[in-house]
């Protein structure tokens, strides 16, 4: 039976992607602060659920000896580095928190399994901020949201990195040492740059999770606040189609170390703010009550992920289409009302 270790393992990525590997028959140790909305909760219901391969450690990744404590522990066969800081306006408000957490903290996630005496796959969960403002890339517009007009597939890995925000620099900064204990210590990492993920056990708020946060607010009859016109686009992506691609990067490890993977719902998933409102409109049955504010920083009027390499390296492609995703999504909020007690 092999252990995994998953940072960050009461989040919402965390969280899922321990479930599918416990139910597979993986021992699990999960490694949290418990500082991130929801966590405990998903706690609670990952020990409930497999208490006998899964074992909680409380400890922050800032904390590089409660990281060698653990990553010492065991043997592992992978790590996943799921643990962040992950809103833009949050970085910009507190930068050094930012810093520590993302850049400093993934370096210490390094140097812990560098100086083990393990081999692990250590997959990273990068963010396509890595690739800035993007100003030179062109952008149309239509009535209901932006699309680029030079790259009808989305952005690859080559696209020349350009960090933007303090969020966009620690976790770019962290990107590249993951990239580069590849190079200089052979070890086994791969970068994720992703896009955005939704899916169950995901608590969002308006900076952070803005798909789950929507239905949140439709679930429960609450205004949603856009940032900017509405008309921003992202390719979304389905929990259940991220944890497949971890399984299939740990699996050929050896043949993808020092790869970078873009990894979104990919052109046929794309979505604007206002076409996701108009979806949850149909689904409830009744009109939505918008208010519009100004653009944050940071925030990329389009971003759409090409992931031909994901589909080549890893045979790999979404399985749950957007409108399918969303869904389910909205179906597990409504039968969870409880787990937000303040919108009763």
């Amino acid at each position: 039976m092999s252990k995994t270790l998953i940072t960050g393992g009461c989040g919402f990525i965390g969280s899922n992607l321990a479930h599918s590997l416990c139910v597979k028959g993986n021992e699990v140790v999960l490694f949290d602060n418990l500082s991130r909305k929801g966590s405990e909760k998903n706690m609670s219901w990952l020990l409930g659920t497999h208490k006998n391969n899964l074992q909680f450690i409380r400890g922050d990744i800032r904390d590089i000896n409660s990281l060698e404590d653990t990553v010492n522990m065991h043997d592992y066969k992978s790590v996943y580095h799921t643990a962040a800081q992950v809103a833009v306006t949050t970085s910009v408000v507190d930068p050094r928190k930012d810093f520590e957490i993302n850049a400093l903290g993934t370096f210490n996630v390094l140097e812990a399994i560098r100086k083990s005496n393990s081999d692990p796959a250590v997959i990273f969960t990068s963010t396509n901020k890595v690739y800035g403002g993007m100003e030179d890339v062109k952008i149309g517009e239509n009535d209901e949201k932006y699309e680029y007009q030079d790259y009808p597939n989305g952005i690859d890995e080559t696209y020349c990195l350009d960090f933007h925000s303090p969020y966009g620099c620690s976790k770019g900064a962290a990107d590249q040492y993951v990239r580069d204990y590849a190079t200089i210590y052979e070890m086994k990492t791969v970068v994720l740059r992703m896009s955005c993920q939704y899916g169950i056990r995901q608590f969002g708020n308006e900076d952070q999770g803005w798909v789950v946060h929507f239905i949140i607010a439709s679930v429960f009859g609450k205004d949603i606040n856009i940032y900017g016109d509405g008309k921003q686009v992202r390719d979304i992506l389905f929990i259940d189609d991220l944890v497949s691609v971890f399984e299939k990067v740990t699996e050929n490890i050896d043949d993808l170390k020092g790869q970078t993977f873009n990894i979104g719902g990919g052109k046929e998933n794309v979505i604007s703010l206002l076409e996701l409102v108009s979806y949850l409109e149909e689904i409830k049955g009744e009109k939505i009550n918008i208010k519009f504010d100004e653009w944050r920083p940071g925030d990329q009027p389009v971003f759409v992920t090409n992931i031909s390499k994901a589909q080549s390296f890893l045979n790999w492609s979404p399985s749950i289409s957007k409108r399918e995703g969303i869904k389910k999504l909205y179906n597990w909020v409504k039968e969870n009302r409880h787990y937000w007690e303040m919108c009763k």
